[in-house]
């Protein structure tokens, strides 16, 4: 299935993010990462009366040595700006109410356009201080916000 409304950011082959816009619309279950994402980003619609069978969910060990994490915005405007893990900015993208973007890989920095309202989602345990390394942003002139705008 294509997927008009899947943005994928990347950068020397790499994947930074997965960017699932709010126009997406599909009957039944579709996930958009691959299977050995530490992160599965899924999008499911069914019409009243679907049910899906009660489950559990295995007990398994699984080694996650990447720190990926999704962003649901609820309410506002954030801009994402993306970087390599060379911490080489690479370009921006605008995200609005019901966007959801999942960063795989490199770095990133957002600055809020509009008060904003969003759930972020994320593997644990949280390290605190020791899960990020901060370094400085790229200089505001030389931001190239690509896609979808306001």
């Amino acid at each position: 299935m294509t997927m008009p409304f899947l943005e994928r950011i990347e950068h020397d082959g790499q994947l930074l993010a997965l960017i699932l816009r709010r126009h997406f619309r599909a009957e039944g279950t579709h996930f958009v990462t691959p299977d050995d994402f530490t992160q599965q980003l899924g999008y499911m619609r069914h019409p009243t009366g679907h049910t899906i069978a009660p489950h559990l969910h295995a007990v398994a060990a699984r080694s996650v040595v990447d720190a990926q994490e999704v962003l649901v915005i609820l309410r506002g405007r954030l801009r994402v700006d993306f970087y390599s893990a060379a911490r080489e900015y690479c370009e921006s993208r605008e995200l609005f109410p019901f966007d959801v973007v999942l960063l795989v890989a490199g770095g990133h920095g957002f600055e809020v356009l509009e008060a904003i309202e969003m759930l972020e989602i994320r593997q644990g345990p949280y390290l605190g201080g020791a899960d990020t390394t901060r370094f400085e942003p790229i200089d505001p002139a030389r931001i190239v916000v690509r896609g979808e705008r306001a």
